[in-house]
């Protein structure tokens, strides 16, 4: 079966604009007409490995992939989307005072629960910046630099997000002023209210140690531009890069998309804000001044990339193996929190294989438990969104991961119900892309995103009662 989503072409002269998304990963870049939304060109490069990194390497790869997407000269406007959290700590000649902690670094573990008990707690903390602290956020990392590094604490005069960073090289840098954001990425720092638009400074100085002045970007309006290059091309505001997804693939009130990147999310576009103190759900804020009420794993694309490597073949095998496995995989279970994991919060948790037995030891089972467990997770997140009120209307699945037929049948499974899945495509540029054209013509345009599959698959929900009660199981593990 296929749909498709809304399509509408402004009728003009084409204009072209620029998406940017700085991932984790890689930085890649969409060359897009600003009315119809066709792609006309697109680049990349790498970013260094690692969960801390040198920001000066992200705007050399961004240098890169210009130059491998042909340049920019015939570009209308430009805009960032960017890996939240990350903590880019600036000195007072506007050079990183030290390699950027990324958002996947659970360094600051520690430091998000020491914040949160300070305030009052994790709703105390939810209540004031709309989410209790995990490791991830800006001011877990900020606290912890004044714990193990007060040197370098002391030398701190700006702190920006990823994204910022990367829209203010693009500026030139230098001049603190022209750091700017806005308030979805803002609103994963850990101090910054999303209702109100405004910083919490009292947080940022509690997580520094310090009531000194720090500098911190500038909240942009989204609908309009907010500095330019070097070379003149109008800087829209970006976004984080779930955000970003968001906007990219038009997601409306009551959507829920579901993201299988490095990490996995599922965000909603909601008109009411969420403040949950368990932790469990973020509450950021959308693109267009709505709220994106977010649950984020760490370990979700990168189990696929194990479990090819476990059983020596490439993804599509992976796919014809799990496929061939029943529901439950003869009671094989797997927990993915290979790299620890943020929802639950388990930072130092590692990945569970349970119930192995003479039925299920084979290639199939293993494929088919390692994608169930890896979908667990963000059941259970869209289950948590639900629980806080947040409408649930479709399930839109995302990222390099949704391509693979085996995971959208058994997300439909797990999930219990129909999942769409747009043309695949990099969905944090084209969202990027899809505001700098809103900041150049005026309004939100509505591009034709192509054919969006449909999979509706028999619910199984007795393998999520399986991946639950091994969840719960393992909490002292």
């Amino acid at each position: 079966m296929s749909s498709t989503l809304t399509v509408a072409v402004y009728p003009c002269l084409m204009a072209l604009v620029a998406g940017v998304d700085s991932s984790t990963q890689s930085v890649k870049i969409v060359i897009r007409d600003a009315n119809s939304g066709e792609l006309i060109r697109e680049g990349r490069a790498p970013h260094p490995d690692g969960t801390e990194v040198n920001p000066e390497a992200w705007w050399s790869a961004f240098n890169v992939a210009v130059s491998t997407v042909g340049g920019l000269d015939d570009v209308a406007a430009i805009s960032v989307g960017g890996q939240q959290h990350g903590m880019v700590t600036i000195d007072e000649l506007g050079k990183p005072v030290r390699n950027a902690l990324l958002w996947n670094d659970t360094r600051s573990a520690t430091a998000a629960d020491a914040l949160n008990a300070e305030i009052g707690g994790g709703q105390a903390m939810a209540d004031a910046c709309g989410s209790a602290l995990v490791a991830a956020f800006t001011a877990s990392k900020v606290r912890w630099l004044a714990d193990h590094e007060p040197e370098n604490a002391a030398r701190v005069a700006a702190i920006a997000l990823p994204h910022d960073w990367l829209s203010w090289q693009m500026q030139g840098g230098g001049n603190f002023e022209k750091l700017f954001t806005d308030r979805s990425d803002a609103s994963g720092t850990g101090y910054f209210d999303s209702v109100t638009s405004t910083y919490r400074r009292d947080l940022l100085a509690r997580a520094i140690r310090s009531d000194r002045e720090i500098h911190l970007p500038r909240i942009s309006d989204p609908a309009l531009f907010a500095g330019e290059t070097t070379t003149g091309i109008p800087i829209a505001p970006g976004a984080g890069d779930n955000a970003a997804a968001a906007f990219g693939v038009q997601a409306t009130l009551g959507d829920v998309v579901v993201s299988l990147g490095t990490s996995g999310t599922a965000f909603a576009v909601s008109n009411t804000p969420t403040r949950d103190g368990s932790g469990s759900v973020a509450g950021f804020a959308d693109v267009t001044g709505n709220f994106l009420p977010l649950v984020c794993t760490l370990n979700a694309a990168r189990i696929l990339d194990a479990a090819r490597n476990i059983l020596g073949v490439n993804f599509e095998t992976l796919s014809q193996l799990a496929l061939a496995a029943p529901a439950g995989a003869n009671g094989l279970t797997m927990l993915p929190y290979f790299e620890g994991e943020r929802t639950p919060n388990r930072p130092d948790a590692h990945g569970v294989l349970n119930g192995m037995n003479l039925k299920n030891s084979n290639p199939q089972c293993i494929a088919r438990a390692m994608i169930e467990g890896m979908l667990g997770g963000l059941v259970d997140a869209v289950d948590s969104l639900s629980a806080l009120g947040v409408s649930v209307n479709r399930i839109i699945l995302v990222g390099g991961a949704a391509k693979n037929q085996a995971v959208g049948e058994i997300a439909s499974a797990l999930f219990g119900r129909e999942i769409l899945i747009p043309p695949a495509g990099e969905y944090v540029a084209n969202g990027a892309a899809r505001q700098a054209a809103w900041a150049l013509l005026g309004e939100q345009p509505q591009w034709d995103l192509g054919e969006v599959s449909t999979v509706v698959s028999t619910p199984t929900p007795h393998v999520m009662d399986l991946y639950r009660e091994l969840k719960d199981a393992t909490v002292a593990w």
